[in-house]
C-alpha cells in the first residue's frame, strides 16, 4: 500500500510518500481502508521530532481517520464494509497511523456510524468532535440553559465546541485575537464574540455580571488566571488545550484558583465519544443544526505536504482534511 512515512524528524520534506507492506491486524485489532483523515498540530510535532518519547521512527503519522472496515476478527461486532472512525490511543505515535491507504487499530478505539455525508466532511470530525464533546460533557458537564465561555474560539476545537454547545441549548461567549474573525464565531453560532487582547474578564463580566457557568480553556496556562475571573462561584473551568504553548504554571499555588471556582482538565480518548453521540452529531450536520468547520480539502497523499504547511501557517480557520480518492 501507499503511505506517508517520516523516517527521521525534519521539515516538510520529511513527509515521504512511499510503498510499504500492507499492515496485518493482530488479534483484537481492525484493519480500516482509509477514506479521509484530518491533519493536526500533533502530526506536525511528530514530523518535527517535538513529540514525547512515545513517538518512534520510522512512523506513519495520523492520529485520526475515517473509512470502512477491511478486516476484523470473526467474533468482532464490526463487519467488512462498515463505515467507521478512529482516533487517538497511540495511533500515529506509538504505532502507525492514518496517513496511508490502510491502518490497523485496536477495536476499542473504533466508532461505527452510518451517514450519507461526504467523506471529506466526516474526515474533519473525529478528533475535533471527540475533544470538543469530551470537554463539554466530561470536563464541564454543560447543561442546557447554561452560559459557556470558549477561550481560543477560532481553533477547530473551539468552533466545534460552539456548535455542540448551541445545539445543546447553551449561551456561548467565544474569543478571537483578531476582530476581523468575529464573523467566523457568529457563523458557528456564538452569541457573544469577544476580542481577546490578553485579558477578557471585564468584557465577560459586562455581559454576565455574576460570571459564566463554564469556561473551556484552549489558550493555555498563560490565560488561565484571567479565565478564572470570568467564572461564577461554583462554576467550572476545563483546561483542554494550550494554543499559546504554555502547558504548566511554574510554582503553581492552588490559591490562584478563586474561592468556589472549580478547575478540571480533559485529555480523553475515542471511548469518550460514544457511537450514539457521534451518530447524532452526523445527523445534526446533515440536518444543518451543526456545522463542520472544514478549512480546505486536499486530494491524495501527495498533498499531505501542502496540508501540513497550511496547518503550520494557521491562516485558514477550520479543519484541513485529506481525501483519498483511490
Amino acid at each position: 500500500m501507499r503511505a506517508v512515512v517520516v523516517t527521521q524528524p525534519g521539515g516538510l520534506d520529511a513527509l515521504q510518500v512511499t510503498t510499504v507492506p500492507m499492515p496485518e491486524p493482530q488479534p483484537g485489532w481492525v484493519r480500516i481502508k482509509v477514506k479521509a483523515f484530518g491533519v493536526n498540530e500533533s502530526e506536525v510535532s511528530t514530523r518535527k521530532g517535538e513529540s514525547d518519547p512515545e513517538v518512534t521512527y520510522p512512523r506513519i503519522p495520523g492520529i485520526e481517520g475515517v473509512g470502512v472496515v477491511d478486516q476484523a476478527d470473526e467474533d468482532s461486532a464490526l463487519r467488512p464494509g462498515q463505515q467507521v472512525a478512529t482516533m487517538m490511543g497511540g495511533m500515529g505515535r506509538s504505532f502507525d497511523g492514518s496517513y496511508a491507504q490502510y491502518v490497523t487499530v485496536p477495536e476499542g478505539q473504533v466508532i461505527p456510524f452510518e451517514t450519507g455525508l461526504p467523506w471529506e466532511v466526516v474526515g474533519a470530525l473525529p478528533e475535533m468532535f471527540q475533544t470538543a464533546y469530551g470537554s463539554l460533557a466530561t470536563g464541564l458537564g454543560l447543561q442546557a440553559g447554561q452560559t459557556l465561555l470558549i477561550r481560543g474560539g477560532t481553533s477547530t476545537v473551539g468552533l466545534s465546541a460552539a456548535t455542540i454547545a448551541k445545539d445543546l441549548g447553551a449561551t456561548v461567549l467565544s474569543t478571537t485575537r483578531n476582530s476581523e474573525r468575529a464573523g467566523e464565531l457568529r457563523d458557528a453560532g456564538v452569541d457573544h464574540p469577544l476580542v481577546d487582547n490578553g485579558t477578557i474578564a471585564d468584557q465577560v463580566r459586562e455581559l454576565m455580571p455574576d460570571g459564566v457557568d463554564a469556561a473551556l480553556e484552549l489558550v493555555g496556562c498563560s490565560a488561565l488566571a484571567d479565565t478564572f475571573r470570568t467564572v461564577r462561584r461554583h462554576g467550572t473551568v476545563c483546561f483542554t488545550g494550550a494554543l499559546a504553548g504554555q502547558w504548566a504554571i511554574p510554582d503553581f499555588s492552588p490559591f490562584t484558583i478563586p474561592s468556589g471556582v472549580r478547575l478540571t482538565a480533559y485529555a480523553g480518548e475515542a471511548s469518550d465519544l460514544p457511537a450514539q453521540v457521534f451518530q447524532q452529531q452526523l445527523q445534526a450536520i446533515a440536518a444543518g443544526r451543526l456545522k463542520a468547520p472544514v478549512a480546505k480539502v486536499y486530494h491524495g497523499l501527495e498533498q499531505v505536504h501542502e496540508a501540513q504547511a497550511d496547518v503550520e501557517a494557521g491562516t485558514t480557520p477550520g479543519k484541513h482534511v485529506v481525501l483519498l480518492d483511490d
